[in-house]
């Protein structure tokens, strides 16, 4: 049984294909659920039965012809909208390493990513409408002004799409006075600096893998209530979505134990509860 709440998800092209389940858009709710895949890992499947738009590997960090056919496959057979996941050019290191050249350079790859994904994908009759960047382009981006352009000036390349950028970055700001439309992230798996930005992996606590402890951030993040971050600061994330990450062994419990957070929540505030 697919436990997915019905949700709005613009620019979804339900109509695509025969087999793909109709989405029910009678209602927009707060915040849905998106996840990073067709990266090879092991829950893709399952999880597409879960999320609600699906960030695919676009190339740069993980992801080929065949990966993005499978997944924009899925997504269409669960109702699943699509976003491309394009990142800096470093499959050895997942996307990590930021490469040497120009910013004229770096920006004609990422459009390469975008355009290689849109293009299989629109031929199976996905309709993309986001676009996410991928690890440390995504991190690099939310603080530092200079990558923050890289992604308008991609942004105003595809003006089709909107930005998925983290909740209450400068990021948000930059962009959105540039015009782009942005969608706000939190992260129910990860803990988070003083600053808003994700605390780095290498550092202990930064990921969270007890999805009881994942389920109560999330609930924490969709009522409005302060995270505690490592520094022992604590903050409140604003945002409109909520990512939890394929590549955690722990990727699907986590995934449910979000749902349910967000199934819960909507129960209390259609019910008129407190």
């Amino acid at each position: 049984m697919n436990s997915r709440r019905s949700v709005y998800r613009p620019g979804m092209n339900s109509t695509a294909n025969a087999t793909s389940r109709p989405l029910n858009t009678t209602r927009q709710l707060p915040m849905w659920i998106n996840a990073d895949l067709g990266e090879g890992c092991a829950h893709d499947e399952t999880l597409f039965k879960i999320v609600d738009w699906a960030n695919i590997a676009s190339g740069g960090h993980a992801g080929d012809e065949h990966s993005i056919r499978r997944a924009c496959m899925l997504a269409l057979e669960h109702g699943v909208q699509v976003g491309a996941h394009p990142s800096y050019p470093d499959r050895a290191g997942f996307g990590r390493q930021k490469p040497e050249g120009s910013t004229a350079q770096l920006l004609g790859e990422l459009k390469r990513q975008m355009d290689f994904f849109d293009n299989i994908a629109t031929k199976l009759g996905c309709c993309p409408a986001h676009f996410k960047p991928h690890g440390q382009l995504y991190n690099d981006a939310a603080f530092q002004a200079a990558e923050a352009e890289l992604l308008i000036n991609l942004a105003h390349a595809f003006p089709h799409l909107k930005l998925l950028a983290l909740a209450n970055s400068p990021l948000v700001a930059w962009a959105r006075s540039a015009g782009i439309e942005v969608i706000e992230e939190a992260f129910p798996d990860r803990a988070y600096l003083s600053t808003g930005a994700l605390a780095p992996r290498s550092q202990p606590g930064a990921v969270l893998h007890d999805p009881v402890q994942v389920k109560a951030q999330a609930e924490l993040i969709v009522r409005g209530g302060p995270l505690q971050c490592l520094d022992g600061s604590s903050r409140v994330v604003t945002a409109q979505t909520l990512c939890v990450h394929g590549d955690n062994a722990q990727a699907l419990d986590n995934a449910k134990a979000v749902r349910a957070a967000l199934t819960e929540h909507d129960q209390d505030t259609f019910s008129g509860a407190s």
